[in-house]
């Protein structure tokens, strides 16, 4: 599912900022216990057997090659795992029960629960931003059809349901209910029973909620986390460094409107400047070239002028102190050429040159064992595989910039959709999770 892993984008969306304002027809009601509500996040999976110490207002949220939440949805409520995705719209969960892997989400268990009919506003005007048009089922209910970049795709009714989250709840969230053609494609997509779509389109959750902001903080350690629906002005976390969202009147082919979509203006190796001319990282007439935040995407992935420049750099100033590997037929992931051998034994790495990525306003630097990912299971010899965690996205057919969670480690991220800008903190998330009392 998605780039997590697996490159998962979707393009052709249409811009709307505001929260959806269902007609009656929805009948979406919004219980808020709170103005903020704090969630706890994982860096790593949670073993069996473990538990996070729980609150009312509190759920967990964890990460390894996704991040996922847990919440309840339903009458009486169901538990579901949904992976938090800024880059995706629609929600939606696994509903089939004769799927054997996946958790799902049994509708007929659920009194709340409705499908929306196909002649409902919901059906015929709020899914024109969807890629690929919905139709009507068998029984005149709105049918969906979801497809990704990997040629995987999910597809269902779309449907009402109360979504139970930190305490509050959230009747008549609309959502897929997908019950065939889904693939997986990891382990840890086969732990989850959905995906929450957190983008800027009016059938986003995060949209359909209503908050005007959401922030997250990734641990790269086995400490927990933090995401943050609602305000977060926590002088210990401040000052933000904010950068605007790009946004583009006009509908093009290759520009995604509703994903948060920000100006790189730049990447430096070791604080030189890389000599990339800027036009190189603006859109073109097309809307090919513009650069997202992806939460759930993995990796960082860079259009091939811009990754060829950091790639010869990084590996320029890291020939004395790494092995590369010299396999011209490995590629990981599809898009990440650059690795490099390291002895099984190693428990270290050597000091790395730090990347950063320049933002109009905004910077966030890249270090140490975050700037390369060790393969699992890839053994040459005595030698692990470490693998330079940039990637060209040319040789994934995406036409774009993706900011990735791994690079958004340790940076408090702040969507501001009120404002149209994302602002960003260099901070210990494990050390903003003690403040919030959420380590375990």
């Amino acid at each position: 599912m998605k780039l997590v892993s697996f490159f998962f984008f979707t393009l052709f969306l249409s811009l709307l900022h505001q929260p959806l304002k269902c007609s009656s027809a929805t009948n979406f009601t919004t219980q808020i216990t709170s103005p903020m509500l704090i969630l706890p996040l994982k860096t790593q999976q949670i073993p069996s057997g473990s538990s996070f110490p729980r609150a009312s207002n509190k759920l967990p949220f964890t990460h390894n090659v996704t991040l996922t939440v847990s919440l309840s949805v339903g009458t009486p409520p169901q538990n579901v795992t949904m992976v938090l995705d800024t880059g995706s719209e629609l929600s939606w969960l696994h509903s089939n029960a004769t799927r054997i892997k996946q958790p799902v989400f049994k509708p007929n268990m659920s009194v709340s629960y409705r499908p929306v009919a196909c002649s409902e506003p919901t059906c015929t005007t709020r899914t024109q931003d969807l890629s690929i048009p919905v139709s009507c089922d068998s029984k005149n209910f709105c049918h969906a059809v979801l497809s990704y970049a990997d040629s995987s795709s999910s597809e269902g009714n779309l449907a009402m349901d109360t979504f139970r989250i930190a305490g509050s709840n959230f009747s008549g969230t609309i959502f897929g209910s997908m019950d065939s053609g889904i693939t997986t494609n990891s382990d840890e997509d086969e732990k989850t029973t959905g995906l929450m779509g957190m983008n800027r389109g009016s059938l986003s959750f995060v949209s359909q909620i209503g908050f005007k902001k959401f922030s997250y903080c990734i641990s790269s350690l086995d400490f927990s986390g933090v995401l943050l629906l609602g305000e977060s002005n926590f002088t210990w976390v401040l000052p933000l460094n904010y950068t605007p969202l790009v946004e583009i009147s006009l509908p093009l082919p290759y520009f995604d409107r509703v994903a948060y979509t920000i100006q790189l203006e730049g990447i430096k190796v070791s604080n030189k400047l890389l000599p990339i001319p800027e036009s190189v990282f603006v859109p073109d007439h097309t809307g090919a070239g513009q650069t997202m935040v992806d939460s759930g995407t993995q990796f960082t992935f860079l259009l091939g002028q811009a990754y060829t420049a950091l790639r010869n750099e990084f590996l320029n100033q890291t020939m004395t102190t790494l092995k590369v590997l010299e396999d011209q037929d490995f590629v990981f992931q599809g898009a990440m050429d650059l690795c490099y051998r390291v002895p099984v034994n190693q428990t270290w790495l050597p000091k790395l040159p730090l990347v950063s990525l320049v933002f109009r306003g905004a910077e966030i630097t890249i270090s140490g064992e975050q700037l390369l990912y060790r393969v699992p299971g890839e053994i040459r010899g005595k030698d692990s595989i470490h693998c330079f965690t940039f990637g060209n996205s040319e040789l994934l057919a995406v036409e774009a910039y993706i900011i990735g969670h791994h690079h958004q480690q340790n940076v408090w991220v702040e969507y501001d959709l009120e404002k149209s800008r994302i602002g960003f903190a260099q901070v210990r998330c494990d050390i903003v999770s003690q403040r919030f009392g959420l380590s375990r």
